[in-house]
């Protein structure tokens, strides 16, 4: 069989990740309003130029079935040039069955996710074709990379959930892989995972394979906490092809999470400015979004923002711009106006792990994470405009995410921290290094970086001149040495080796 095995080591106790400080494994939640760019008249006038746009114009759906879906639910179907276009009542009819928030499930249960309202899931990076280290640059990904990459997303606690394969494994057969990937994600992590949607066989090779893991079968996990989040992209502007409608209706089906993200990038798949590409997105996604509570009423949905502009002298995506930022915290409104959660992402147009791979994360981070964002793909390890999935970004990108989710804890203010007992000790002209009340909290004090190197000057220079970059190759390697395989029952690892097996010998899931 075309796959290197995971296995787990014997003979050694669970353990942290050396002396990397880490916080501990929890779900984040937002304690702050979230940044609100748009009155609410503004958010009103784009959500009724979406419905406009939906009425009007319409999109092509290239599905027939998903055609058929629509019509039953009386939207005009001109089969002709397989355009769809959608009486605004029905529209809002349809998203008033999406619920607002929902749990997922994880095989350990004490790694279950909530979403929707102020919880927030930050999932790594998914769907690359390339991988990148500081030792061997841009490639090809192999099987036993992705692996590497699977355990270190497992390594990080501030990771609540696997993004859909890190990068494309090219030593397995096209066909096939992703049968490897789900045998991956299921044996090396024990934390909420991705499939991939692109066609109904993967989707339900996916459902079939979770099924096992957690024990139950495939036709009863529409009745039970969904599993997975599944990313179903438009093909901006205004059509949806045949593989993701295919995998948005086996989701919808079997009560799984449809994720709908248009593809809307201002100047070349949407128009020119904001609030136009705004309105598109919002169509595109009101699209996706009906066609799930038409074949499925009730099931989880989310609306997924992607909206950002391009280099207007080339043509070329930019990520982690101003205008990416404004349009993640518009998008947010959008989602709150109409009631569905909403997913967004952690982007960059870097092709290098530097400053602006940095700055641009961060403008990234703080635009979806204050824009209200209840799903943040992509939250570490996306690098190059998406084509690349980096080790050293996917450290960096933790690094910021702990952060984050440091800032998202307010500061206490009572008695003991106002500190009053201290100021009358130390006095005027003192230092407090040394108070008792400093004595008492200098460990916990303060957030611990992973990645960053507090010493001044001379003891960095003196201690080799280390840069971040480097830092993040040296953890990531060192993380790697200390992963440890959560358990799974020798019984589960059988059954999926043997759906693997079977799906092999049939030819898998081949795409025209």
């Amino acid at each position: 069989m075309e796959r290197i095995s995971p296995r787990r080591r014997p003979g050694r106790a669970p353990r942290e990740a050396g002396a990397i400080s880490q916080r501990p494994w929890q779900q984040l939640t937002r304690p702050y309003k979230p940044v609100e760019p748009l009155s609410a008249d503004q958010v009103h006038a784009i959500h009724e130029a979406g419905l406009t746009i939906l009425e009007e114009i319409g999109m092509r759906v290239l599905e027939p079935r998903a055609r058929a879906l629509y019509r039953s639910a009386g939207a005009d179907v001109d089969e002709s040039d397989m355009l769809v276009r959608f009486d605004r009542a029905m529209v809002m009819e349809r998203i008033s069955t999406a619920p607002p928030s929902f749990e997922l499930r994880a095989r350990n249960p004490e790694k279950n996710i909530k979403v929707g309202e102020q919880y927030c899931i930050l999932s790594s990076v998914g769907g690359p074709a390339y991988v990148m280290d500081n030792d061997r640059g841009r490639r090809t990904g192999t099987y036993a990379e992705m692996c590497d990459y699977l355990k270190l997303v497992q390594s990080f606690n501030v990771l609540h959930q696997e993004g859909g394969g890190p990068f494309e494994p090219l030593d397995l057969h096209p066909n096939t892989r992703h049968l490897d990937l789900y045998y991956a994600e299921i044996t090396l992590l024990d934390k909420n995972w991705q499939p991939q949607t692109l066609g109904t066989g993967r989707v339900i090779d996916a459902l079939e394979m979770a099924a096992i893991s957690l024990g139950t079968v495939r036709e009863n996990l529409a009745g039970e906490m969904p599993v997975f989040t599944g990313i179903i992209n438009t093909n901006s502007p205004l059509q949806l092809d045949v593989h993701m409608a295919e995998g948005l209706i086996a989701l919808a089906e079997h009560g799984q999470v449809n994720v709908i993200t248009p593809f809307t990038l201002a100047g070349a798949m949407s128009p020119v400015t904001l609030a136009g590409a705004l309105a598109q997105q919002h169509a595109e996604a009101l699209a996706g979004i009906v066609l799930t509570q038409i074949v499925r009423p009730g099931v989880p949905v989310m609306y997924g923002g992607f909206t950002s502009n391009v280099d207007m002298r080339t043509g070329a995506p930019a990520f982690g711009t101003p205008e990416y930022a404004q349009a993640a915290q518009a998008t947010g409104q959008l989602c709150r106006l109409i009631g569905v959660p909403f997913r967004s992402s952690n982007v960059t147009a870097a092709n290098a792990v530097d400053a602006q791979a940095a700055y641009e994360s961060a403008m990234s981070l703080w635009g979806c994470l204050m824009g209200g964002a209840n799903l943040v793909l992509h939250a570490a390890g996306w690098l190059g405009g998406g084509l690349t999935a980096s080790f050293e970004k996917l450290v960096i990108d933790c690094e910021m995410l702990q952060m984050m989710c440091a800032y998202f804890q307010p500061p206490q203010v009572d008695t003991e921290t106002l500190a009053l007992d201290a100021v009358r000790e130390i006095g005027p002209a003192g230092h407090f290094f040394g108070a008792a009340h400093t004595m008492k909290r200098y460990e916990t004090a303060f957030y611990a970086p992973i990645v960053s190197n507090w010493d001044n000057y001379d003891t960095w220079m003196e201690r080799g001149q280390v840069t971040a970059r480097e830092r993040a190759n040296t953890i990531w390697k060192r993380m790697l040495a200390e992963y440890e395989q959560p358990p799974i029952d020798p019984g589960v690892d059988e059954a999926l080796r043997d759906y693997m097996e079977r799906r092999k010998r049939e030819g898998g899931s081949p795409l025209n």
